[in-house]
């Protein structure tokens, strides 16, 4: 079970990165895509809604097929789709057919989105002991590679089209040798009609709604600089798009920063206290932001909204995931409920720009970040994690316990050496 565990672990790591890059590729070739179809921003904003409709629809449905396949099952279909649909939006010849090449796009990559954060559930409840965050360290990995390839790409000459094609080809093989890893939960091994924690078929008890409800404000953050960062810099501040292309990656940078150490600080500090804190960290940090007078230092401050939003989401959506003892079910209500974020900010951010500015428009991320601090006082001071598959180390405490104990719980109990590291 060790090696399996461990491979398990890594592949987690690796199918964040995957996804990643998949949506990071489409992010930072956004203002590509909006000369080659000459679109408006508030076609942009219907462009990024349809992605998400697809996506929360997929994401709803997820919490009946998680609950029968799990992850593991979802996950080896669901990611290799995702990688040859984004070879749709790159083809795509007008505004409607790229809509619907979105539209499939988010579709596929909301199923990926709740089956890699419930496997990493069952992984990080294998080892007892926090491990969300530094997985979501994979998705930054991802990610600023995709800035940075798109940036070659860019200096290159290499079209929109070609380019997401080539990321495409490449993530297919890729997506189907990792689905060899990953571990079955026990709800998909036993039988349908395992109810969750409330006692009722379907209900989630009302702790996962509010973990929802902070992880809408933490993804409408995310989503806001990842679909208008570029067009921020690219239209309100005057950069070249090889400039306005980094401060996605830069975002990323930060996040993964703050991700590789955010395991180690939750098992320190508590859930709580760091997303109350995130949360106000985040609203200061984008409004010097949105405060900056030229490209350079905006770009430097996306750095810093990356460091404070990073662990949010991860957390949250841990949390989710010990709250039932079916964690594929609550991992897809509360991503379901984030996702709904990622929807909203778009839209509502290319409405506004229209109304106003796009500068004025990116508010809303300040106010998000407000959000999700008052929202955090309202969680347990400690949540327990859940019974991990049979075989694997014993849970402890997610939070105030320490680190040190948990290897050796795992140790003990057989479980993975205590060398590995936190955030892979």
């Amino acid at each position: 079970m060790t090696r399996a565990l461990g491979a398990a672990r890594y592949g987690s790591v690796l199918t964040f990165a995957l996804a990643g890059l998949l949506c990071g590729t489409f992010t930072v070739r956004l203002p590509a895509l909006v000369h080659r179809l000459q679109l408006t921003e508030s076609s942009v904003g219907v462009a990024l809604l349809c992605w998400g409709l697809g996506a929360l629809l997929t994401m709803q449905l997820m919490r009946v097929v998680m609950a029968k396949v799990g992850s593991s099952g979802v996950l080896r279909v669901a990611a290799p789709l995702c990688a040859a649909s984004l070879v749709l939006v790159a083809v795509a010849p007008s505004f409607p057919t790229m809509v619907a090449a979105a539209t499939l796009f988010g579709m596929a990559f909301g199923v990926v989105d709740v089956g890699m954060n419930a496997q990493g559930s069952t992984v990080e409840q294998a080892y007892g002991r926090p491990l969300m965050s530094g997985m979501h360290a994979g998705w930054c990995v991802g990610a600023i590679s995709a800035g940075l390839l798109g940036t070659a790409a860019i200096a290159a000459g290499l079209s929109f089209t070609a380019h997401l094609v080539m990321i495409a080809l490449v993530s297919l093989p890729a997506s189907l040798a990792i689905g060899r890893t990953y571990l079955s939960e026990p709800a998909a091994e036993g039988a349908s009609g395992t109810r969750g924690t409330s006692g009722k078929r379907g209900r989630m008890p009302g702790i996962v709604y509010l973990l929802g409800a902070i992880t809408f404000g933490a993804f409408m953050i995310e989503g806001v600089v990842a679909d208008w960062n570029g067009l921020y810099l690219l239209g309100t501040l005057g950069a070249p798009e090889s400039v306005a292309a980094l401060g996605y990656p830069v975002f990323e940078a930060g996040m993964l920063a703050a991700r590789l150490s955010g395991d180690r600080l939750r098992d320190r500090y508590g859930a709580r206290g760091l997303i109350v804190t995130s949360g106000a960290a985040a609203a200061a940090t984008f409004l010097l932001v949105i405060a900056a007078p030229s490209a350079p230092l905006a770009v430097t401050g996306m750095f810093f909204v990356g460091l404070s939003v990073a662990t949010i989401s991860p957390m949250a959506l841990s949390l989710a995931g010990t709250a039932t003892d079916r964690p594929g079910p609550a991992i897809a209500q509360a991503g379901a409920m984030g996702y709904a974020g990622l929807l909203l900010g778009p839209v509502v951010v290319g409405f506004l720009s229209t109304a106003t500015s796009l500068r004025a428009a990116l508010g809303i991320a300040v106010a998000l970040g407000l959000l999700v601090a008052v929202a955090g006082r309202f969680l347990p001071a400690v949540m327990r994690t859940a019974a991990p598959p049979a075989g694997c180390a014993r849970p402890h405490e997610t939070d105030g316990t320490a680190g040190d104990a948990a290897d050796k719980t795992a140790a003990d109990a057989g479980g993975v050496p205590e060398h590995l590291p936190v955030a892979a």
